[in-house]
């Protein structure tokens, strides 16, 4: 005996794929449901990014080191700049720090259409949860820095620097998120622009490289003149940088008026990428 559709219950499936109800469906009741599929997702970012690598997740200390040696040598003792009596390594380590875990959010989250179009084209689940995996495997590499971070903090402490940390630190996790959500909402507008745009991808590289120098990692924002401070807090890394140094050394330049410039600057990016990542997903395989 035949069994009808009609006589199925609708409550026997387990999706149900309608229409989007408005611009403002982002459908993130579909990430809960999917988190499984996240972790999975993250476990595999993590396994590819250094499964044939010779030093492995060793890589997320020799990096930062490596980073901090190069501008030490040539910001502080070539260049002589200043780092506002912050003992010189730290001063380069603490913005390594965060540019580090703004950067590699945003050029890993970039391409997602771009390199997961197969994936897309042949099986149903939230596009979102893509990025999101990326943003968790990225945690690995923030917690090794941080932790990195305060050995040196602590090395240069015992060896009788001067340091006045701030009870602010236990808001650094809040400041990690605006970080990342500001990385996040860059690296989906980018990847959902390239859907149509592919020459988005090849110009990236150079405007993260530009954005580095329009962030205090080797120079302190006080060196900049007053007038152009509110300029650079519609940079939110600057002022992410500046709050951090404050926090481990009681030294840094900003304002409560920077700080809410650069929120609204975050939230108004992170919005815009979800809006144009959702909407790139009804076109993302017709166009990439």
């Amino acid at each position: 005996m035949g069994i009808r559709l009609n006589d199925i219950d609708e409550a026997t499936w387990d999706v149900t794929i309608a229409p989007r109800q408005g611009l403002l469906d982002l459908g993130l009741e579909d990430l809960w449901r999917f988190r499984d599929l996240v972790r999975l997702l993250a476990y595999r970012n993590y396994m590819v990014n250094y499964r044939q690598t010779v030093l492995g997740p060793l890589w997320y200390v020799v990096q930062p080191l490596m980073t901090t040696a190069i501008f030490t040598m040539v910001f502080k003792f070539i260049g002589a700049l200043p780092t506002d009596g912050i003992p010189a390594v730290l001063f380069y380590l603490s913005g390594i720090v965060v540019w580090s875990n703004f950067a590699t959010n945003l050029m890993s989250t970039s391409d997602v259409f771009v390199a997961n179009i197969g994936l897309f084209g042949k099986v149903y689940f939230p596009r979102l949860t893509v990025p999101i995996a990326t943003v968790l495997t990225n945690l690995i590499a923030l917690v090794v820095h941080l932790a990195l971070f305060l050995l040196m903090y602590l090395l240069w402490i015992l060896w009788g620097a001067e340091a006045r940390p701030s009870l602010w630190m236990i808001c650094c996790p809040l400041l990690f998120g605006v970080n990342i959500a500001m990385a996040l909402g860059v690296g989906l507008s980018v990847s959902a622009l390239t859907t149509r745009y592919r020459d988005l991808a090849s110009m990236l590289g150079s405007v993260v490289q530009l954005w580095m120098y329009a962030s205090p990692l080797f120079y302190p924002l006080s060196q900049i003149p007053e007038r152009w401070r509110l300029l650079m807090a519609l940079n939110p890394v600057s002022t992410m940088i500046e709050i951090f140094r404050y926090m481990a050394f009681g030294k840094g330049t900003f304002s409560a008026y920077s700080i809410e410039i650069s929120l609204m600057v975050v939230v108004f990016t992170f919005a815009s990428g979800l809006l144009l990542f959702r909407r790139a997903e009804l076109i993302a395989a017709d166009t990439v």
